[in-house]
């Protein structure tokens, strides 16, 4: 298949390299050296968004969010009539709903993981899209991405991003509580690897076992798996989704849900907001969990 891939950042990059493997890629991206490692594999460069689409039987993008899809896709009706759109990019479910009306050919498939699981092909992936015959279509396609127990086909957009956000929000909440079990076993004189270990048969096992190499200084956050600034807007994305629900889905009442708010992630992201100030904000966001020398290696 012609495939046109628009965005080649890091998790972008890595989606696309699964499909050089069976697919013609076009891809472009705003910054042109970012699409350096696809040209080597293979991939030919187009020099604009409208120029990979072209020739395309199938656009996928993945952008750093729903203002760039605005303003890549939607401003310049970039999607041709009946071409299918794939869109990894984190959305909100309203920012989905407005896509699919835009664009009936849309297909909400983000993905939830980091590098290391897309490099490995064992990311959760949703595919979302009330077309059943393109549902199969683009399940099939995205396959090399995922761990085949979590490609889940969904019937919108709107339900693959609730999907994502949901994994984002653990995500980010689970980190702000280990940040806040490492304060606390620094408070009582345990040592941040006795604290992980204490982890180990809790809630907060997964968290510990995946920023552990962080905190112990096995790695340094630059260069990271998944940026501050990222999780941060996906955080961003979710309170405002809460702040702006009118009523329960069964229900007709208008107006949000008395006492509808997100604290626990309004911590996280402060946390994370602390740390991209501090201009931390493309290092992993296991920079929340670290000091200064502990997370630069010195």
């Amino acid at each position: 298949m012609r495939i046109a891939f628009l965005g080649t950042g890091r998790m972008g990059t890595e989606l696309a390299l699964h499909l050089l493997r069976d697919h013609e890629l076009t891809v472009w991206n705003r910054t042109t050296d970012r699409t350096e490692r696809l040209a080597e594999a293979g991939a030919a460069v187009a020099g604009t968004a409208a120029e990979a689409v072209a020739d395309a039987e199938l656009v996928i993008t993945s952008l750093f969010g729903p203002e760039a899809v605005r303003e890549t896709v939607i401003a310049p009706s970039l999607i041709p009539h009946g071409l299918p759109w794939v869109d990894t990019t984190t959305v909100s479910p309203a920012d989905a709903e407005e896509f699919a009306a835009a664009v009936p050919s849309y297909v909400g498939v983000p993905v939830v993981g980091w590098l290391g699981p897309a490099r490995a092909g064992t990311l959760g992936v949703y595919v979302g899209t009330p077309d059943a015959a393109l549902r199969a279509q683009v399940c099939e396609l995205v396959a090399p991405w995922a761990d085949p127990e979590r490609l889940r086909a969904v019937e919108s957009g709107r339900q693959a991003a609730v999907g994502k956000l949901l994994a984002n929000l653990a995500l980010a909440v689970s980190a702000q509580g280990l940040r806040e079990a490492l304060a606390l076993g620094e408070a009582t004189g345990t040592s941040a690897e006795e604290t992980l270990d204490m982890l180990g048969g809790t809630g907060l096992a997964f968290i510990a076992g995946m920023k552990g190499p962080f905190v112990r200084g096995e790695r340094t956050t630059e260069g990271g798996d998944f940026t501050a600034n990222a999780i941060a807007k996906d955080a961003r994305l979710m309170i405002d989704t809460v702040a702006g629900t009118t009523g329960d889905a069964a229900s007709d009442d208008a107006g949000p849900r008395p006492g509808a708010d997100l604290p626990a992630l309004r911590g996280a992201l402060a946390s994370l907001e602390a740390e991209i100030a501090a201009g931390h904000g493309e290092d992993d966001f296991s920079t929340i969990l670290l000091e200064e020398a502990e997370r630069t290696g010195e």
